[in-house]
């Protein structure tokens, strides 16, 4: 019988930062890792509603390195449409996940129905990508796998998460199979977090592998000085505050709400800012909150961590739209956090609509802006801002802070590659921009000298 050979297929997080699928084929299985939903440019988000490029029904397992929706979103539309493998991940990312694919879906029927009642879709009528009863359907078939645990999914496959240090639960994947007689060690970085993350320990060292496929987010760029950061948020906040205006923080529900708040109350103690009421306006971000409350006894929480920044009395829970709809009347100075972190969806979008036109407010951007979204537009100085099937005038100061993103930068990600027990065969670069993941390319070309390709879109490779 002949034995077809091992290979690594590029299904998404090529020439951008969203989307991430690797689909790996060995000894009769497939195996996906990450199935995520892509967003921003128009052209990679219809590629969630193209049918998946194989059968989703011939897929045995999916492999996740966490929970953000760029890497896990698409799942529910993977299940609706015939997967009945397993998928395994972190405890605590199938906590998130229990989290956040119902809340995407329910923002999909939300935003469907609303477009369709103010008649501003072409489509008709609008319908979601997917709905909770399909999220439902995908969370039954979680399996979760401990961190640094060797779990064998088939004779001649296994895999082995370790911690990445990105968000809660965060992990990269070593995927080992045994294909031709050979051995074949595949590490997945998945995002990678910082060694300064404020409340999550840094990545762990990457193991021995004969190919990586890494992230590459901000692969061409460092980040700014954390310092000059903190004024920068310091002298947003104070300034909006003496006009009487209100701040707006677009952020993500996992991770960067809890590292936006530990920001803001270390500004308070120093009193670098004002102390003003902190409205958190997103249900999933007040339950994601929770988790990280609970997960403060983990090894995987820096031992020197604040955790009462995210216990601070003043926080307003924000969980029902009437709650949310009365932040609309605010007259005082305050903050509100809501989702989402790029601005591509949610309650933020009705913040903006409102907070945008007035000057006395301000607006931050908390971390990275993918191309071609609303946090994208303002970052690069929009003065108009689509929404709702409207023009929104830009008028609100705007500010971007990009220390509050958790991806390793480009030093900071060579620098870990580089501490790596040794040379791979092949370094694949994805998960970025097409500059950025050139740029890394090129560094890891030149300085450490190792194999490194830039895939494109659907490429297969033979192992």
């Amino acid at each position: 019988m002949t034995v077809l050979p091992a290979t690594l297929r590029f299904l998404g997080a090529t020439e951008t930062v969203t989307g991430s699928r690797y689909l790996v084929t060995a000894a009769g299985r497939r195996v996906l890792v990450d199935c995520g939903l892509y967003q921003g440019l128009k052209k990679f988000r219809l590629r969630n509603w193209a049918p998946f490029p194989v059968d989703p029904s011939s897929i045995d397992a999916v492999v996740l390195t966490h929970a953000h929706i760029d890497h896990s979103g698409y799942l529910p539309a993977l299940v609706r449409d015939g997967f009945r493998g397993r998928i395994l991940a972190s405890p605590d990312t199938t906590r998130l996940c229990g989290i956040l694919l119902p809340d995407a879906a329910h923002l999909q029927e939300e935003e469907a129905r609303y477009a369709n009642r103010k008649g501003y879709s072409k489509h008709h009528p609008a319908l979601p990508l997917y709905t909770r009863e399909d999220a439902k359907a995908a969370l039954a078939l979680f399996e979760p796998v401990e961190i640094n645990e060797r779990r064998s999914l088939w004779p001649g496959i296994d895999i082995e998460l370790q911690w990445a240090g990105h968000i809660l639960g965060a992990t990269s994947v070593l995927l080992s199979l045994e294909s031709d007689s050979k051995t074949h060690r595949l590490f997945f970085t998945g995002d990678v977090g910082r060694p300064t993350h404020p409340l999550l320990l840094p990545p762990a060292l990457p193991p021995a592998a004969d190919y990586v496929i890494t992230e590459s987010t901000y692969g061409n760029r460092v980040h700014a000085d954390e310092e000059a950061e903190m004024d920068r948020l310091a002298n947003a906040v104070s300034n909006a505050a003496s006009r009487g205006g209100v701040v707006l923080l677009p952020a993500f529900a996992v991770d960067r709400t809890e590292v936006v708040l530990h920001a803001l109350t270390s500004l308070e103690r120093q009193g670098r800012i004002p102390e003003l009421p902190i409205f958190v306006d997103s249900p999933m971000a007040l339950d994601v909150l929770r988790l990280y409350r609970d997960a403060q006894d983990s090894i995987y929480f820096r031992p020197d961590a604040d955790g009462s920044a995210l216990d601070r009395p003043r926080i307003e829970e924000c969980r029902t739209v009437e709650e949310s709809m009365a932040l609309a009347s605010l007259t005082y100075p305050s903050i509100i956090i809501s989702a989402s972190g790029m601005a591509t969806g949610g309650r933020v979008l009705h913040h903006l609509k409102r907070l945008l036109p007035s000057n006395r407010n301000a607006v931050v951007l908390c971390g990275f802006q993918a191309e071609g979204t609303r946090g994208r537009h303002l970052g690069d100085g929009a003065r108009t801002l689509k929404m709702f099937g409207k023009y929104i005038p830009v008028r609100a100061s705007v500010d971007t802070i990009q220390s509050f993103s958790v991806h390793a930068d480009g030093d900071e990600l060579v620098a870990w590659l580089r501490s790596g027990e040794h040379e791979p065969t092949t370094c694949f670069v994805t998960h970025g921009s097409p500059e950025a993941a050139s740029a890394l390319r090129d560094r890891l070309d030149r300085e450490l000298g190792w194999t490194t390709v830039v895939p494109s879109f659907g490429e297969t490779v033979r192992l």
